[in-house]
């Protein structure tokens, strides 16, 4: 160990050769800075060489030190054991400390700081006192010692904490005093070094996030199925689960999907379902059926299975919810009294399982899994499981959704994309981390998987899919799967896929590598706060509500049902987010759509909603901006407080969209948002009724895929309870807002590399604008120019209406054969046409509102983008030549 030089000057001068002994005898009792947080302590070169031995060490490895004790034996177990090592402290004794160094600096530092440091009166002292003791005994002509001890170092998992020090040795070393790979549990150890190990593995070797399916990401659901295989002998495929943020979103999103006159609910299961589910006593017609198809009574029931068919058969709902008791759980015989009592009465069942889920190398009986490695699922049968329970984050949780019935799990992955759009890819890496380190410590099994009985049960008429959900499903345009054998080019997602710059990846690795983290360095308020009033001039009080979520998808869709629930009618302009329209249409909401006009870039205009609100009752505008998504054109300040002058005169409720913001092309040309005194202005003299809320996401703001973070601003109280009363949301973990934190505290340092990136991306961006309109106009397409954003629209002027033939198969892919199929395009195939022929997603007019125009996003891969140009081209030469 060395102390800092109370010259630091002295640490950066060139030594010459002829420097005199005295003068090197003296440099060698201190040292520079190394960077590393043990500096202070003088344990710097320490660290260093710690660090540098990691990547060189042998897996078996094993290190040894010999270190002086000034710190003290804590500090210096300490300084091993966060770089994941386990010590044996071989030998130690006491020496007399050097009379030619000066401790002052440890003075300085004990003074500035609670550490106390560690020195001996003399050798044989026992009892350790500190430095300013030390230094005034020493002075007064004392015999000041410390001890000295040799440790022995050597990794717990050396493969990869050898892959965590090669990524921080790559750019990210400012972040390793956040690191600490000690644990006082083995079993914690096991579950987080492997995870960050893979998580800075993608981050390292990775630069952007790859798309991923709603139903989730295409890997994770293949571990699950190959545990539940190799483990449980239940032979199931990716195509048979469903992944969701939370069991709660699962267990609503399955109820509104089917939307049941009447369903039972186990009473474990009900704290997050919507208020008014629970207290509805709409029982007198549960027994018709021409009753709405909005009209949900939930009953809630105990778990205990006797009780719970006694209850069915009675009351005969059409969907039921439940757990198993934990005495229950053991063998199959209350699932298949369930699966039975359903099945006669004509009840759904979606079984929930996560209390007896276990994610272990020996999982204990679990009486679902006994009867499935036997005997399919029923048709009627859907399991719930949620995964919470992880040693390391017991908060983070991701949920899946297990059925074998094709158009079940079509149906599931479309409404998890409507309600709750993508969950988060974080979380399915963890617990994906978790399956694979299952599945690699289980030896693969070389017998025949056992035959499932089929048994003959007859059919009986079963709920189907509410009358809005089906509409919904059958004719929304939402994500295309990729065909078993070949890749798509995804330009119909609001996903971003550019580089992901390196504080962003710094701070997602920092936010899970860190332990005991306080609530405060995660609570994100007051930096939203800074963000809404520096990009928008949003007002914001001690009564204002914040509300955050995973995403804003989910976020809005809240809003929805309030405005449903007010009796509200939701105005959309024609030029919307398609996603959010066809999301309203699932939930039922009233819809308006307000006409917009070529020739102001089909922007709201102060007219056109004059028009429409003087016709609605109790009006809700849905205003995306100041980026309008999907158009990518900006709406101005002058223009947002002409059209908030309007909403207000109507006493209309006001929902801005700044989710696709915040990459605006020409920032000093459009001049920014300052709603204070527009709305201040507003507040004073309208309708009661306005209010303006400000929803977000900042996934795009960060430029990255992975990240998530949607937030909600609610400034009038009878909205917030009414929000409230909807209480299934699935909230943004701790990692999650701390790493958003940091990066919204660097996004306001106008000069951090954050903002450089930021700078970067806007200017890539508005290349591929021009590179897409150029390729567009060139091959037949009207283009509307845009200004901001991710997407741009076009009108495919050239095609409509021309005949064209295809070689299409029966599922939709391209055939080598001589079939061919002539179809004529319009706005409504164009689509299917484009992606049949080429292999290029995009959205038609039906999802952008705008009758004719579709949408394409820039924000790809280059690579991915430069096959999109070549597709656009090879559509021209099928269509046109």
């Amino acid at each position: 160990m060395q102390i800092l030089n109370p010259n630091p000057d002295a640490m950066t001068k060139m030594i010459t050769e002829n420097a005199s002994e005295e003068f090197l005898h003296s440099l060698s009792n201190y040292c520079a800075l190394q960077g590393f947080v043990e500096d202070q302590f003088g344990l710097g070169l320490i660290a260093r060489a710690v660090e540098e031995g990691i990547s060189v060490i042998k897996p078996n490895g094993i290190m040894i030190f010999n270190m002086g004790g000034r710190p003290g034996q804590g500090v210096c177990k300490r300084l091993f054991e966060r770089r994941g090592f386990r010590i044996t402290k071989l030998w130690q004794t006491k020496i007399i400390q050097a009379g030619d160094t000066d401790i002052a600096a440890l003075v300085e530092i004990e003074k500035n700081s609670p550490h106390r440091f560690e020195f001996f009166m003399g050798l044989s002292g026992d009892q350790p006192i500190c430095a300013r003791t030390a230094w005034a005994y020493g002075r007064s002509g004392g015999s000041i010692s410390h001890a000295l001890s040799v440790y022995s170092c050597q990794l717990r998992q050396p493969n990869q904490v050898k892959v965590i020090f090669e990524f921080l040795k790559n750019g990210f070393q400012e972040i390793s005093s956040s690191l600490d790979l000690y644990f006082e549990d083995d079993s914690v150890a096991d579950e987080k070094i492997p995870f960050l190990a893979y998580l800075a593995s993608i981050l390292k070797d990775d630069s952007y996030f790859p798309y991923e399916p709603p139903a989730g990401s295409k890997r994770f659901r293949n571990l699950i199925a190959g545990f539940l295989k190799t483990y449980h002998h239940i032979p199931l495929t990716a195509s048979n689960v469903v992944i969701f943020p939370s069991r709660n979103a699962a267990i609503e999103n399955a109820l509104r999907l089917f939307s049941p006159r009447l369903a039972v609910v186990d009473e474990h299961l009900t704290r997050h379902l919507p208020r008014q589910w629970l207290t509805s006593l709409a029982l007198e017609n549960m027994g018709t059926t021409d009753s709405l198809d909005d009209t949900i009574t939930v009953i809630e029931a105990p778990r205990q299975s006797d009780l719970m068919i006694e209850l069915l058969k009675k009351l005969k709902p059409q969907v039921v919810v439940t757990g198993i008791a934990y005495f229950e759980a053991v063998t199959s015989s209350a699932f298949v009294h369930l699966l039975d009592t359903t099945r006669e009465i004509g009840s759904r069942l979606f079984l929930d399982i996560s209390d007896h889920f276990e994610l272990s190398s020996l999982p204990g009986s679990n009486g679902v899994l006994k009867y499935l490695s036997g005997s399919p699922l029923p048709s009627h049968v859907a399991i719930i499981c949620g995964l919470v329970k992880n040693k390391v984050y017991p908060d983070l949780e991701v949920a899946f959704v297990i059925s074998e019935e094709e158009s079940l799990f079509n149906a599931l992955s479309k409404t998890v994309e409507l309600l709750e759009g993508n969950t988060a890819l974080i979380s399915q890496y963890y617990y994906g981390c978790i399956f694979h380190e299952l599945l690699a410590f289980q030896l693969a099994c070389r017998r025949a998987p056992s035959e499932r009985s089929c048994e003959n049960v007859k059919s009986v008429d079963m709920i189907g899919y509410a009358k809005s959900a089906l509409s919904v499903l059958n004719n929304a345009e939402l994500a295309i799967d990729g065909v078993e054998n070949g890749s798509l080019i995804h330009m119909d997602v609001d996903q971003i896929f550019l580089p992901v710059p390196s504080p962003v990846k710094a701070a997602i690795f920092e936010s899970f590598a860190r332990q005991n983290m306080s609530e405060s360095e995660a609570d994100v308020t007051t930096s939203i706060k800074t963000f809404v009033k520096s990009n928008y001039g949003f007002p914001t009080d001690s009564s204002t509500e914040f509300i955050y979520a995973d995403n804003s998808k989910a976020l809005f869709n809240k809003l929805v049902l309030c405005c449903t629930k007010e009796g509200g009618t939701l105005c959309f302009p024609a030029g919307s987010n398609g996603n959010y329209v066809s999301s309203a249409r699932f939930l039922e909401a009233d819809i308006v759509t307000v006409p917009t006009d070529a020739s102001v870039g089909f922007k709201l205009t102060e007219k056109t909603l004059t028009g429409v609100l003087g016709t609605v009752k109790n009006p809700w505008v849905y205003i995306s901006g100041p980026t309008i998504n999907p158009t990518g054109l900006v709406y101005s300040n002058n223009e947002i407080e002409n059209i908030l002058s309007t909403c207000a005169r109507f006493g209309a409720r006001v929902i801005i969209d700044t989710s696709s913001s915040g990459l605006e092309f020409d920032c000093n040309g459009w001049g920014g948002w300052d709603l204070e005194g527009c709305l201040s202005q507003l507040n004073s003299s309208c309708k009661p009724s306005f209010c303006v809320s400000l929803l977000g996401g900042l996934s795009l703001k960060m430029l990255n895929g992975v990240l998530r973070f949607g937030f909600l601003i609610l400034n009038q109280s009878v909205l917030v309870d009414t929000f409230y009363s909807y209480p299934g949301l699935s909230k943004p973990h701790s990692t999650v807002r701390y790493a958003t934190k940091k990066l919204l505290e660097l996004r306001e340092q106008k000069s951090s590399i954050l903002s450089d990136a930021i700078v970067e991306h806007t200017q890539i961006l508005r290349s591929r604008s021009k590179r897409l309109k150029e390729a567009l106009e060139k091959s037949g397409w009207d283009v509307l120019e845009s200004c901001a954003g991710i997407s741009v629209v076009a009108k495919p002027s050239a095609y409509l209406k021309k005949t064209i033939k295809l070689n299409i198969s029966s599922k939709g892919e391209v055939r080598q054969g001589n079939v061919t199929t002539e179809i004529t395009l319009d706005d409504s195939n164009i689509r299917n046409a484009i992606l049949e022929a080429t292999g290029l997603c995009i959205n038609s007019g039906s999802w952008t509102g705008i009758p004719g125009y579709c949408r394409f996003n820039i924000a790809l891969a280059e690579n991915d983008f430069k096959k999109a140009l070549d597709c656009i081209l090879k559509f021209r030469e099928v269509a046109l030549d």
